[in-house]
Parts: C-alpha cells; structure tokens; sequence
C-alpha cells in the first residue's frame, strides 16, 4: 500500500510504503541523508565492537552502502534520525569519511513516519536479524543477554517469543562464552559454550566448567565437538577425578573410564564384576598412598570375609 503526503525538507514529496515486521505494522518512505543527520542507539541489542573492515570493502566496491538503514525521527532531537537497525553499516560508512572518502557521507535509510516505542523497537531489530546467518551463528544469546539487560527477564522473553527458562540457556551459554578468551577466532567462543552447555546440568558442575575453560584456554582442547566427551567421561568417578586434576585431558580420562556392566547377560552377579573392574582402574600411586592406612585394611577384611563366605556358598557340595 502506497500514499503520498506534503512535502518535506528532503523530498518535494514523499511515497509511502507499508512494511510488516512480526506484529509491528510500519510505514516508510526512502532517501538519503548526510552521517551525522543519523544518530546511533544507545540501546543497540547487538554488543561487541563494529568496526568491520570486510563491509568497508564491500561498501567501496558497491561504491556506497548497498542496503538502507533503518532510522526514525529521533524522539529528542529535531531534524535527527535515530537508528533502528543498521548501526554497524553506519559505523562503517563513518570509518571510510574520516579516512577521507567523502563519497561516502551520504547513506540510503528508509525512514518510519513516526518514533516507535522501546518494545517495537527491539523486536523490528530481532525480526529482521532473525532472517540473517548471523542469528544463528552468534547473535541469539548475545542479544538475549542484552535484551534481560534493557527490560528484563519476563519482557526480554516474551520480545524472543522464548520461555524465561529457554531465555535463561541463552543468557548463561553467553555468560560462559566470554570466559574463552585465547581462541584464535573470539567469535567461535559461543559456539564452545553451546558444545558444554550441550553437557547434563547434573554433571556439569561449576568445578567442571572452570576445568574445561582453563584446558582450552591453555589449547589443551582445540576441537569443540571433543567436548561431547565429557558425556561419557563425568558420570565415571574415576575418569572425571582424572579429567578434573592439572594432568588430565580429555583423552586419559576416557582410558580410565570403567567397561560398563552389562545387566542383560543372564549374570546376577553383573554387580560383583563392576567392583571388580573398579578395583582394576585405582592407580598404583593411590594405593602406595594408602599403605598402613587402618580403616582400608579394615574395609579389606570385611571384603575378604564377604568375598570366602560368597564362594563358600557358590561351591557345589
């Protein structure tokens, strides 16, 4: 749908368009404006640094930027836009005039015929960043992280269109994702957050976490998928002490992981084999540890006189 109305102080007249983003309905109109008749927003969801030297390289070979921002009147500035979206396109474009490309000052936006709220405001920005890669490469728990940040957790979830539990994942993954600080790509951090926190919230404990964390910052662990290891390595006391200790990794630990019992071989006594294997996997220096120790050699002889009176029961007469 398409209108027109008077004249305004950049265009003799303005054509109109309607633009659908989720539940919020807009109407627009293009044109180009100088930099600094655009202001960023201080409320921006998306975090970290902006600066991009692959999109200036796209904006130059497209000789300017390719793609609209999306602004708005700037509800406290008048003659401003403010930024809805396009915030990093702008950054850039800002980056090339004052490197002296001031071909580069004036930007296509396409401009709302009014202000919106703060909640239509964030969820046009997550609406039309859900369309992109990017959401699901790294965007989703950074942008729920700032979103708790900006409105809450209950309004944060319900702009997600997410449950406060689903909200509360995305917001730890990210929280557990900047403490990967020696990775060669530090946008790959969240993609080994979302690998451990793929891990059973039983065994994952805070001890855990920190020892995963210190062994890939330490490039003990340089393969993310190998943290699906852990699975079968924490329920294993034996392996999982190994893993926790300063010389463990992910490789001992899973040589010191018990053969599971099998239950379904017709053996009632599948149990005894588990005590069995366990005794096998102690280490020597375990046991040189706890030579003359009065309670273990207690807790042999009542193993010992448990181990004479079952055989003594099993001896056919």
């Amino acid at each position: 749908m398409i209108t027109r109305m008077a004249a305004t102080s950049h265009s003799n007249v303005i054509e109109f368009q309607e633009r659908r983003l989720d539940r919020t309905i807009l109407r627009t109109y293009r044109t180009n404006v100088d930099l600094d008749e655009v202001v960023p927003n201080p409320n921006q969801p998306r975090l970290g640094p902006k600066e991009d030297d692959e999109l200036q390289r796209q904006i130059e070979a497209n000789e300017g930027l390719f793609e609209p921002l999306l602004v708005e009147p700037h509800p406290e500035l008048p003659g401003k836009f403010l930024i809805i979206d396009g915030d990093r396109r702008w950054t850039n474009s800002r980056i090339l005039v004052e490197r002296g490309r001031e071909q580069y000052r004036r930007i296509p936006v396409e401009v709302t015929d009014r202000t919106l709220s703060e909640d239509e405001r964030l969820r046009v920005w997550i609406y039309i960043h859900r369309q992109r890669k990017e959401w699901d490469a790294r965007e989703k728990e950074m942008v729920a992280y700032r979103l708790v940040d900006l409105v809450g957790r209950a309004s944060a979830a319900n702009i997600l269109g997410i449950t406060v539990r689903e909200l509360d994942k995305l917001v730890e993954v990210y929280e557990i994702s900047g403490r990967f600080t020696a990775l060669r790509d530090p946008s790959a951090a969240i993609t080994w957050a979302r690998e451990l926190m793929g891990v059973s919230k039983k065994l994952l404990v805070p001890t855990v976490i920190d020892a995963v964390i210190k062994k890939v910052n330490e490039k003990r662990i340089t393969n993310s998928k190998d943290l699906r290891k852990l699975r079968t390595i924490l329920p294993d006391p034996v392996a999982r002490a190994h893993f926790l200790s300063d010389s463990g990794d992910l490789e001992s630990a899973q040589l010191r992981i018990r053969p599971v019992a099998r239950r379904d071989d017709g053996q009632p006594l599948s149990e005894l084999r588990a005590a069995i294997e366990a005794m096998k996997s102690v280490p020597w220096t375990t046991l040189q540890e706890l030579k003359g120790d009065e309670s273990v050699l207690k807790r042999l002889d009542e193993a010992e006189s448990l181990l004479r009176s079952l055989r003594k029961a099993l001896i056919s007469e």
